[in-house]
């Protein structure tokens, strides 16, 4: 009986001698984000424009949010003590609107508030319009309830206290955070500069769309996909792009691309030609130029990734097969490059979720199997999981992160990433 292969080790080569043991996932990214020191520069924005960008500073409140007390909803200010009981008839003595300054309330009064509005001196509640009944014929009104001291009442400061850190230095922003900002006055932000990558694919077997329509492609052509899904990625994650196209599969052409665009790029990342086939020029041509720290990773789809240096700039080269390079961007790519903008988070917490499916064969290397949730919580598995069916990534929504060595079975719990996260 032949002993069991370990995790990450390859099965030995045709004459027995065995073969180079692939770097696991882990040790890889480890490596990527050792050299990815944050890029010197920042600039400075209008809060309008820094979705997605990094900040550069902690933003340090100068006031309260909200400055003052304020009503909840629409209704009516009172002080609690004048509604001891349900049906108190008050007159109405002021109407506050938000924006405008109250007078203090009276004893044994009401005033008609909405919501925003500031609370006036002397009031401790405010009960909404539909708990009231404004009383025809008269300035007053019947409060159908008896309001606790407090009720409806957004307090100052509730949210923000003056010289609070809102948000931190390295916050990658969203729309809620832009948000926040503005709250806080800020019409303009300091973040990280936006690294400069230049992207070009290999394959002479590529074609871009509109060049050659499909009842014309040659035989063995395809269409370059993943130009089109790493631009959108890279610019999803905050970079500028050089998109080079698609450089011949020729040794010389690739080093005159590396070498033109070394200098004024922070990343050089390309897809395909990174293999180990005599067409697969990518990575002899980072080797004559620079170096290459890394090569062929234990994960599945997406061994054929390589990482080095091209002169001043990174180097990453990812595999030919659209899966592979989407999940390799994402597991490795996107968090190096946040890195670069000096991002605090750099990946997402796992979901723990049941498997609605069974997953027999255990890998030797580490799996990412495109799944997506359905009605009763679960995670359903894409019928076929090839690093070429492109459609398991539009079909999911998501991917299970499954152990080397692991089966799953029906109703185990596993590790889900969600698209929407890696993506953001």
């Amino acid at each position: 009986m032949s002993e069991p292969i370990a995790p990450n080790a390859a099965p030995p080569l045709l004459d027995g001698s065995p073969r180079k043991t692939l770097t696991s996932l882990d040790d890889a990214l480890a490596e990527l984000l050792s050299h990815a020191a944050p890029l010197a520069g920042t600039e400075t924005v209008s809060t309008f424009d820094a979705d997605q960008r990094v900040l550069a500073e902690d933003l340090v409140s100068e006031l309260q949010v909200p400055p003052q007390d304020n009503s909840a909803m629409d209704g009516y200010a009172v002080r609690s003590a004048d509604c001891a009981a349900p049906g108190v008839e008050l007159p109405v003595s002021q109407r506050i609107a938000a924006g405008h300054a109250p007078q203090p309330l009276q004893p044994g009064t009401a005033a008609r508030i909405f919501t925003g509005a500031p609370i006036p001196p002397g009031a401790d509640a405010v009960v909404m319009q539909e708990q009231c009944t404004a009383l025809p014929d008269t300035d007053a009104v019947r409060i159908g309830i008896a309001p606790q001291p407090g009720l409806a009442i957004r307090r100052a400061g509730e949210d923000v206290t003056r010289g609070a850190v809102v948000l931190a230095r390295g916050t990658r922003l969203g729309p809620a955070a832009l948000g926040l900002a503005a709250s806080i006055g800020r019409a303009q932000l300091q973040v990280a500069r936006r690294p400069r990558v230049a992207l070009f694919s290999t394959g002479d077997e590529l074609v871009m769309p509109g060049d050659v329509a499909p009842a014309q492609m040659p035989p063995g052509a395809i269409y370059n996909s993943n130009r089109f899904l790493l631009r959108a990625l890279l610019q999803r994650a905050g970079c500028e792009v050089s998109d080079l196209g698609i450089v011949p599969d020729q040794f010389e052409a690739t080093v005159q691309t590396l070498r033109g665009v070394a200098e004024s790029h922070d990343l050089i990342l390309t897809s395909g030609g990174v293999s180990v086939g005599e067409e697969d020029h990518v990575k002899p041509a980072v080797q004559s130029l620079g170096t290459l720290t890394l090569w062929q990773m234990a994960i599945k789809p997406g061994k054929p990734f390589a990482y080095g240096q091209v002169g001043a700039a990174h180097f990453i080269g990812l595999p030919g097969n659209p899966v592979s390079s989407f999940v390799t961007f994402l597991m490795l790519v996107r968090p190096f490059l946040l890195k670069l903008q000096g991002a605090a988070r750099l990946m997402p917490e796992p979901l723990r979720l049941p498997a609605h499916f069974s997953w027999a064969k255990a890998e030797r290397r580490r799996e990412f199997l495109r799944v997506a949730r359905n009605a009763q919580g679960g995670l359903e598995l894409f019928g076929h999981q090839g690093s070429g069916v492109l459609t398991s990534m539009v079909w999911g929504d998501g991917l299970v992160d499954n152990p080397a060595g692991t089966a799953i079975a029906q109703g185990d719990l596993v590790q889900f990433l969600p698209f929407a996260e890696l993506m953001a």
